[in-house]
């Protein structure tokens, strides 16, 4: 009885170990990690805070047809390893949104890779409705 006990104890024990161990496995590490919030709190931060940039990581074509007033443009694609003299601030709060979401959620995890430390990602400009401009 005492043996049976020890293997049921033992046995939970391995099954706990194992759910912790495997729910932490999908969430980045807080260091490379940046936030989500949705269009409207975006525009409430663009209207509150004062030291940041919106990056549109869209290509330079979909930039020009129509981007949020004050964005800088660097595509998603362009994101790499190296430092990006662009942003050279890299605990300055960055807004980042693309068309839909997708390529704002990949450059945003790049960035952090990179060491930025204040990323907000947003989505896409189909949901934005606050002011836009066309042309560069």
């Amino acid at each position: 009885m005492i043996r049976k006990y020890k293997v049921t104890l033992f046995s939970g024990f391995l099954l706990a170990l194992f759910l912790f161990t495997g729910c932490n496995q999908n969430k980045p590490p807080e260091s490379n990690s940046y936030r989500q919030v949705s269009s409207k709190e975006a525009a409430a931060m663009i209207e509150e805070e004062t030291d940041y940039i919106i990056l549109d990581v869209r290509t330079p074509e979909e930039y020009e047809e129509k981007h949020i007033t004050g964005a800088v443009n660097l595509p998603n694609e362009t994101i790499k390893t190296e430092e990006i003299t662009q942003l050279p601030d890299k605990e300055q709060l960055i807004l980042v949104y693309c068309r839909s979401g997708n390529r704002s959620k990949q450059a945003s995890q790049k960035l952090a890779d990179l060491g930025y430390t204040n990323i907000v990602e947003f989505g896409g400009i189909k949901d934005w409705t606050g002011e836009t401009e066309t042309g560069r």
